[in-house]
């Protein structure tokens, strides 16, 4: 089988480059001859392809279904309707920042996204509705992606407008924003303001591109849509085409990987100050074999009114904060550090690397070393 790939690699873009990966892993199980090809229609007329993955516009669809090749699309803005296509979940991906921020103590909500982008639509509905069936709203910020792109027409209106909005906001407030650039958009405007993050804003970004996630201060989480999966299923799809010689018109949709936090939401807040300090002395001693009383002592207060507050505010006991706290700990330290399963239970506090594997194992559903084998890529 000859398979090209029209990505439109040439624009750099991390996204881009995952698929193909996870296209060329499913061609290399298939043994197909590969090609990465502009993505012009032009280049269809003379090329003699058996399929082809493509970020498919509406000229390209049309000059594929002239030549008779079958097609699958990868890009969710296409025009195309009429088209098998694989997708990465963009309403799971709104669900679990959503899930993130409510987990850090957040009871007020932003988020900043593109108009008429059918992903980021999607990446809205998960976050609102997650938030929703917790009996929480959220502020929306959405503008058009020509004010970042090309000329930047509208650029600094997008700025005042943006710096309008964050001023609206009354902080602890968390906020997701569509894109890990759009984070850092976000945080150069907090700064002029001198807004803390993550103190005053707690922000969870997506695509985690490692670059722009990793520096400067503060690092950002991000969410990891799994695009190299989503170029290993479209490529699963268009070998069952090829096959069969049936066309298909539908659409999958690919499980991102997970949240990768980072400094941007290292913190934790909480309208009642009494469970504030609680949340922040569970954080701070996530690296130690603390008890309820622990926490109880650090705080000052009666054990069943801080239980009671603390279960008010943030919905779970002390003690499961305490666990959940651990497990936290311990999925950053798998991404950021190269520590064994040892090294990572003693510096976590837990009996033994056991004791951590099971506990991990009980709150995850997964093994840590499959945790970590899932999500270091980069």
């Amino acid at each position: 089988m000859k398979v090209a790939f029209a990505l439109e690699m040439e624009w750099g873009l991390k996204h881009h480059s995952e698929i193909y990966a996870g296209c060329q892993r499913f061609a290399n199980e298939a043994k197909w001859a590969t090609s990465i090809i502009p993505n012009s229609p032009r280049v269809l007329e003379t090329g003699s392809y058996d399929g082809i993955i493509a970020r498919v516009g509406t000229s390209f669809h049309k000059m594929a279904q002239h030549r008779k090749i079958p097609l699958v699309n990868v890009w969710q803005n296409s025009p195309v309707k009429e088209v098998a296509s694989v997708f990465s979940n963009n309403y799971e991906t709104g669900a679990i920042a959503a899930e993130h921020l409510l987990g850090r103590g957040l009871r007020r909500f932003g988020f900043l996204g593109h108009n008429r982008d059918r992903a980021d639509i999607q990446q809205l509905d998960g976050y609102t509705e997650t938030l929703k069936s917790e009996g929480y709203q959220s502020t929306i910020f959405k503008f058009n992606r020509s004010v970042i792109e090309g000329n930047a027409e509208g650029w600094e209106e997008f700025i005042l407008q943006l710096k309008k909005w964050i001023k609206g906001l009354q902080p602890p407030v968390g906020i997701h924003a569509t894109s890990d650039i759009n984070c850092r958009y976000l945080i150069e405007i907090c700064k002029s303001l001198e807004l803390k993050i993550p103190h005053d804003l707690a922000i969870v970004g997506s695509g985690n591109e490692p670059l722009i996630c990793s520096s400067p201060y503060p690092s950002l989480t991000s969410i990891d849509k799994n695009f190299e999966e989503v170029g290993y299923q479209a490529a699963s799809l268009l070998d069952e085409m090829m096959k069969s010689g049936k066309r298909s018109k539908e659409a999958k949709y690919c499980q991102p990987q997970g949240i990768v936090p980072r400094q941007s939401t290292d913190s934790y807040a909480s309208d009642h100050p009494k469970v504030a300090l609680a949340l922040r002395y569970i954080a701070e001693s996530a690296n130690r074999r603390i008890k309820v009383n622990d926490v109880v002592n650090a705080v000052a207060t009666n054990r069943r009114t801080l239980e009671r507050n603390f279960r008010e505010f943030t919905g779970r006991t002390i003690s499961h904060e305490i666990s959940r706290m651990r497990i936290e700990r311990a999925k950053r330290l798998m991404m950021e550090s190269d520590l064994s399963f040892k090294e990572l239970s003693a510096e976590l506090g837990y009996r033994n690397s056991d004791h951590f594997y099971k506990s991990f194992l009980r709150a995850e559903g997964q093994t840590p070393s499959s945790f970590r084998k899932a999500r270091i890529k980069n």
